[in-house]
């Protein structure tokens, strides 16, 4: 029975209520050590089994914490049997994360995948509750793993429930929490009358007072009484309500004292039970035996409740138990109880238990430990290659191999987004160094890790001069062209700053020139450096053979291709590195290359296509605490809701994107917002205010935004219409250099328009008709359509209502098509203005009606791609898909996959 209750098991009966509904669940159990959490999961794990469920439980231990996949590993054991049923790849990313099949490289979201589809997939017979237990001692990899796949619960009938100490670092965003509070003097009266009704009633009353209403306390501190005091003798208490030690250490001190009177055969078992990680009774049985210490001989520590042993394992009663177990224990007890167990663990375990044995340097251990991150970083560890190349360097006995290991451990962290421990490792490394500093391939690395750790904390600029500074380190061109590219490309993305111009001269100094495969990496730098300069210009064509660019720049190469205006290229540029980034399992990769495919398809018109990809992106960043690629996400989907004239998500998404600017001294994601407010009035016919707001713009910490090419048109038409063109008169110029310098026919389209609009009437109708030629070469619906609201508006004006009537129809249906609604109603305006009625449209597209998802989901729908390959390309699980595509169908007015295709055609 559980006292004080009510309001705790309320909400986990709601859980699992949703959950037999058919409804998926999260919730996260918050409170101090001991107060409850466990046993409000066995609660849950009790009606759960009662009303047909399944249940799964792991429980985090803090001497796991640095094992990737160790906890992950505990709860998915029992059901391994069904990952048969998942797509090969994620079978073979999840077997080798777990350490039950070959290692292959991979990212650890890919894991993340195969654990919510393997969930899925097990409560398709029947519903499922996932209990974690102690959350903030998963090791990193575990937790990433369980919280992809619990964010990713639509509609599958699983409920995951974690529980968590109150001020750890586990505090997952977008979950519910349940916090646990103390038990209320009635409750505690009752628990204690349960556990300890033989007391007198003042002991009682003294012990519900120093317990302060936690469980533990209140069960463990009658335990710890002498004789005398359980007779009613008020004599001062080992536990004096006056100790200013919190009662759980107290506890401790009760369950130490319980372990320090065993016998000294079941305290060394103890021991070594409580310093293996998984609890396995083989491993444990082995160990003892080593230790000279039978099976049978801990008998006494189960006799006293410590522990509950039998054939699945070694259980200790509480996390504290096992914390108390080492502090009864000598440095020589511990030092064999971890040789011990040395001997009988598998590789990944030996070398952790070596470690904790080895007291100096050690190169034998040390190497060990670097084979271990190397087994690790197949797994997609990240925070454990990192752990375990930290560990190895404190044990090296030469400064240049600790300094290697700092490094290594430091470029993992960054990786895994520990970017505080990552900058702790850099210190170590410089400091393991000695005076003469690291080799020049150790410097190299540890400048990355420098500059990325610059970039992301706000110090672009920074960034740029510490690859700047080791540029010599590299030790061939294509080496030196990849640190000129990031730095180029981090000076780029700074707010602006007096630096940019001279650090953009210097890297154009520094530049080798050079054929294939130097091309690619070449054109990028000079083109990034070209625009910090101010230049309109194209100066370098992009090469075919992009796939030969250092890996470091690939990101790289769909942003150079924006600026030749070749966004069919861009598009299939950044779906091939999405793509591979899938194929491999490099999923931390994947926000960077939406951004790129989201504005490919923003920059070619297709802007629910565009949506669909920051919406995914958006997610994922969120995921992988990436908050500059979600800055500048927000900024992109900004522009696309003020496109689309939905003012509240323009509103939020703007913001967002402009404290990631503030915070980050990021231009991109504030040029994106700045530039979508003008877009929002643009749409809404407010002239003055797009003039007003890109001139401010252009003049602030974002006026080098290479974005500002495609604003000048929208600055130029708005020129014309507040009847000031002479603002605007220095962009046709620039706008028509830059054009022409793709020679790409979607960016000459809107020159023509641009023209159009400026010119004189004689020579208005020839650019738009050569405007609307050159859109048909190569189309690109939203500006086709802007040209032919342009033309139809120019018409009408003439006089010509039939030929206006043709362009705006034509407007009309495009601007529906694209969900972009004050467009559609600016164009119906010029209609009705010629004398054609427009009485209540309807809107024209039905996709515009979709989610995000929905639309991800209806697009790779139509290529004939099934539920589970969808899922694997949007991380989610099959059931997901078929909940979306149910979703979908009623809202386009279709009843199968193949009258999809007609409706996403022209998307």
């Amino acid at each position: 029975m559980l006292y004080g209750r009510r309001a705790e098991q309320t909400a986990i009966d709601q859980t699992l209520r949703d959950v037999l509904d058919g409804r998926p669940g999260t919730l996260v159990l918050r409170g101090e050590p001991g107060i409850g959490k466990s046993a409000l999961l066995d609660y849950a794990a009790e009606r759960a089994e009662y009303d047909g469920a399944q249940v799964l439980r792991t429980t985090g231990v803090e001497s796991e914490a640095e094992l990737p996949f160790a906890a992950l590993h505990a709860l998915l054991r029992p059901i391994m049997a069904h990952a048969e049923a998942l797509p090969p790849q994620q079978v073979e990313a999840l077997r080798g994360a777990l350490g039950v099949g070959v290692s292959a490289g991979g990212d650890r979201f890919l894991v993340g995948l195969a654990t919510l589809n393997l969930l899925v997939e097990l409560a398709s017979r029947r519903p499922l509750v996932c209990l974690v237990d102690d959350a903030q001692w998963l090791d990193g990899e575990s937790a990433d793993a369980l919280l992809f796949a619990a964010r990713r619960l639509y509609a599958e009938p699983v409920a995951v429930l974690f529980a968590a100490r109150s001020g750890s670092a586990f505090t997952p965003p977008g979950l519910d929490e349940l916090p646990v509070a103390r038990l209320d003097r009635a409750a505690a009266e009752g628990l204690l009358a349960e556990h300890s009704g033989t007391l007198p009633p003042a002991v009682r009353a003294q012990l519900a007072a120093e317990a302060q209403g936690n469980p533990l306390a209140l069960i463990e501190l009658p335990r710890m009484l002498s004789a005398d005091q359980r007779s009613g003798s008020l004599a001062p208490l080992a536990f004096s309500m006056s100790a200013a030690e919190p009662v759980t250490n107290r506890v401790l001190a009760g369950f130490s004292e319980r372990i320090a009177a065993l016998p000294e055969g079941a305290r060394l078992w103890l021991l070594a039970a409580a310093l293996d990680d998984r609890g396995d009774l083989d491993v444990l049985v082995q160990a003892g035996e080593r230790l000279g210490v039978a099976l049978a001989e801990a008998a006494p520590a189960e006799h006293a409740g410590l522990v509950r042993i039998g054939g699945d394992g070694v259980v200790f009663r509480h996390p504290l138990v096992r914390a108390a177990v080492p502090l009864t224990c000598d440095i020589s007890a511990r030092l064999a109880a971890h040789r011990a167990l040395a001997e009988a663990v598998d590789d990944d375990r030996r070398a952790w238990h070596l470690s904790a044995v080895a007291l100096g340097a050690d190169e034998q251990v040390a190497t060990e430990l670097e084979r271990l991150a190397q087994r690790a970083r197949q797994r997609g560890g990240q925070a454990a290659v990192s752990a375990a190349y930290a560990r190895a360097a404190e044990l090296s006995p030469g400064p240049a191999d600790a300094a290697r290991r700092y490094t290594a451990a430091a470029l993992s962290a960054a990786e895994a987004g520990l970017r505080d421990r990552a900058a702790e490792l850099v210190g170590r490394a410089t400091g393991a160094a000695g005076p003469a500093g690291p080799d020049d391939t150790v410097a190299a690395d540890l400048a990355r890790v420098r500059a990325r750790l610059a970039f992301e904390s706000g110090k672009p600029l920074e960034a740029a001069r510490i690859l700047l500074s080791h540029i010599k380190m590299s030790k061939t061109d294509l080496e030196r062209l990849s640190f000129l590219g990031l730095a180029a490309y981090y000076a780029w993305t700074s707010a602006a700053h007096p630096e940019q111009a001279e650090t953009a001269r210097r890297i154009e100094a520094l530049t080798p020139r050079g054929a294939e495969p130097m091309e690619a990496p070449e054109a990028i730098v000079r083109d990034f450096c070209s625009i910090l300069g101010g230049g309109t210009r194209v100066t370098t064509s992009f090469p075919a053979s992009s796939q030969r660019t250092p890996a470091d720049l690939r990101p790289l190469v769909g942003m150079h291709l924006l600026v030749q205006a070749d966004f069919d290229a861009m598009e299939r540029e950044a779906e091939a590195l999405v793509g591979e980034c899938r194929t491999e399992g490099r999923l931390g990769r994947i926000p960077e290359a939406l951004t790129t495919l989201a504005i490919a398809r923003l920059a070619g018109g297709r802007h629910p296509a565009a949506r669909a990809a920051t919406a995914e992106g958006l997610d994922l960043a969120a995921d992988m605490d990436q908050p500059v690629w979600r800055g500048y996400l927000a900024g992109i989907h900004a522009w696309l809701a003020a496109v689309a004239g939905d003012e509240e998500s323009h509103a939020a998404l703007s913001a967002e994107a402009m404290r990631s600017a503030d915070d980050l001294a990021w231009m991109p994601s504030r040029c994106w917002a700045e530039y979508a407010g003008a877009m929002l009035d643009l749409g809404a016919g407010r002239y003055a205010g797009v003039l007003d707001r890109i001139d401010r713009a252009v003049a602030g910490p974002c006026r080098h935004a290479f974005v500002w090419r495609f604003a000048w048109p929208d600055y130029i038409e708005s020129a014309v219409k507040t009847g000031e063109p002479e603002r605007a008169s220095s962009l046709v110029d620039r706008y028509a250099t830059w054009a022409k310098s793709t020679g790409k026919s979607g960016a000459l389209a809107v020159l023509h328009r641009v023209r159009a609009l400026t010119g004189d009437d004689e020579r208005a109708e020839a650019e738009f008709a050569r405007a609307l030629e050159l859109h048909l070469l190569h189309e690109q619906p939203f500006d086709l359509a802007r040209t032919r609201l342009a033309y139809g508006e120019w018409l009408r004006r003439e006089r010509r209502r039939a030929e206006a009537r043709q362009q705006l129809e034509a407007a009309v249906e495009a601007f529906d098509r694209l969900g972009a609604a004050p467009w559609a109603a600016r164009a119906a305006g010029e209609l009705r203005a010629a004398g054609v009625a427009v009485p209540g449209r309807a809107a024209g597209d039905p996709l515009a009606s979709l989610t995000a998802q929905e639309l991800a989901v209806v697009r790779l729908a139509v290529t004939g791609a099934t539920n589970r390959d969808i899922g694997a390309q949007l991380f989610l699980s099959p059931r997901t898909v078929a909940h979306h595509l149910y979703k979908a169908f009623p809202k386009l007015g279709v009843a199968s996959r193949a009258e999809l295709g007609a409706l996403v055609a022209g998307e």
